[in-house]
């Protein structure tokens, strides 16, 4: 391995850019891996999660040691404190292979130096300063609490005309964004934390000058006692919906939803019909009218769908019918589903297992809630044996009437059948709740047998049962044999829910 050649080693550390544990240990074996290594860390050095950046010393050394003299003089007769050393040359130019910025991340590093505002505040500023004239051009942005207009530097102009994603909050003064739109004009991803309830224009206005945006998220993220009948998002999203024709990603979370919510969505979302991912995480109910002009959406290359709504199954079941057949995941919380459509989720979720049979051939991750009938089971086999290329399902079995655990143990049985009857070739993960099914020992045991020689399977239960000495032992024994590649038993339902 280590005498890989140059390029055959940078193919492989750009599978690792997002593994910074294994790129650390890749640096220490020669020169060569070093030189190769460095570049992808410093790629977006402030994006690591398992990085505690308040305590990297290292990281302001190598800022420090990029200040000039006068500055470095400077800000230490303020009482700043730079790291020993941090005159001398670096091994490599660090910031010339860095892309990014992330303001918490930085201004967490320079307050290494200083717990005083105004220094950390003058740091920041110099940093800015090094930054836009050693970065050959900025990719990412994270500008969430920043306090520093830099689209002022010199070199604002050509390092922001590169920008292709931003992350930011709606408290931000609107000059920010009035300032940042007179660069970032190909922005793809826009990523926005609304903290407040009014609208912010220079959010508006970086939105409709635009060129080439794909990809929006919009979170809400304020207090409910800030929460007025203000609406903060027509401005926005009328601005972004005149981006349609580039738009493919869509991701909307609203933390209050009342009638303006509603209407808002009902006039947008059909204009949105290049999306390849659809995610509404908000709690809302479409009543008819709402629902009947919803079954008029039509997605023709839509690959992801991901709708939490009181009614979601027939919003769902609505748009996958008027979908292009491209499908490959369709996300949801099942439990909601039984819950919130209890006199009508026979006949729902009946509906909605024909539909994906019908309509998503390609379909890979499904949540599905059905019934324990007869019929469920018969379509629920017949979804199986079309789509193909299904590898993971999160499923709910839910009996309108109370039943008894000789019953829940007829309907675990069923679907162990059904499964090893007629699971497609790549499946590998299913996800259960303990609603009306259980497994016996016995056919746990026959299934897992029958299982060998398919992809080793990973299951997922909030089933305290599956946690009980003789099923941990029968686990045990099929993970040693490579029949189970994982076992998680969760608490709460939510863990079981697929992330997007």
């Amino acid at each position: 391995m280590s005498s890989l050649n140059k390029d055959i080693l940078f193919l492989i550390f750009e599978e690792l850019q997002e593994d910074s544990k294994s790129l650390f240990s890749c640096l220490m074996v020669n020169r060569l891996w070093c030189e190769n290594v460095v570049p992808i860390l410093w790629r977006n050095p402030w994006c690591y999660s398992n990085i505690n950046y308040a305590n990297k010393t290292y990281l302001f050394f190598i800022i420090a040691c990029y200040l000039l003299d006068d500055i470095k003089e400077f800000i230490t007769d303020r009482g700043i404190k730079l790291p020993s050393g941090s005159n001398q040359s670096l091994l490599f130019d660090y910031f010339s292979f860095c892309r990014s910025i992330n303001v918490n991340t930085i201004n967490s590093i320079i307050s290494i130096g200083s717990t005083f505002a105004y220094n950390q505040f003058f740091m920041q500023q110099e940093f800015y300063s090094l930054f836009m004239r050693k970065c050959p051009e900025l990719k990412y942005f994270d500008m969430k609490s920043i306090k520093h207009q830099i689209f002022y530097f010199p070199e604002a102009i050509i390092r922001l005309e590169s920008l292709c994603e931003l992350k930011c909050n709606t408290s931000i003064d609107s000059s920010y964004f009035y300032g940042l739109s007179q660069f970032c004009q190909y922005i793809q991803r826009l990523i926005i934390i609304n903290m407040d309830t009014k609208t912010n224009y220079g959010i508006v206005k970086l939105i409709e000058v635009q060129k080439n945006l794909k990809h929006f998220e919009w979170e809400d993220n304020f207090d409910e006692e800030h929460f007025m009948n203000d609406n903060p998002y027509d401005k926005i999203f009328l601005a972004l919906e005149k981006k349609a024709a580039s738009l493919n990603y869509l991701k909307i979370f609203f933390l209050y939803v009342i009638n303006y919510e509603y209407t808002l969505l009902q006039k947008i979302l059909p204009k949105f019909y290049k999306l390849k991912i659809l995610i509404i995480e908000s709690f809302f109910y479409f009543d008819e009218e709402q629902l009947e002009k919803l079954k008029m959406q039509v997605y023709h290359e839509l690959e992801i769908l991901n709708i939490d709504c009181t009614n979601r199954l027939s919003i769902i079941t609505s748009i996958i019918e008027n979908s292009g057949g491209r499908l490959k995941k369709i996300l949801f919380r099942p439990d909601d589903a039984v819950n919130y459509e209890y006199d009508s989720f026979n006949e729902n979720s009946l509906k909605f297992i024909r539909k994906i049979h019908e309509n998503c051939p390609l379909i890979e991750y499904l949540t599905i809630a059905f019934s324990p009938s007869k019929e469920h089971f018969a379509e629920f086999e017949k979804l199986l044996k079309i789509c193909q290329n299904l590898k993971s399902l999160l499923l709910i079995l839910y009996n309108m009437d109370v039943i008894e655990t000789e019953e829940m143990l007829k309907n675990g049985e069923i679907l162990l059948k059904i499964l090893i009857r007629s699971s497609p070739a790549n499946f590998k993960e299913i996800r259960l709740s303990d609603d009306d099914l259980q497994f016996s020992l016995e056919n746990l045991e026959e299934f897992l047998e029958k299982w060998r020689g398919r992809h080793a399977l990973t299951i997922f239960t909030i089933d305290s049962n599956y946690i009980r000495e003789d099923y941990t032992k029968l686990i045990d024994k099929y993970k040693s044999d490579g029949v189970i590649k994982d076992f998680k038993y969760f608490r709460h339902i939510d863990s079981l829910n697929y992330c997007v």
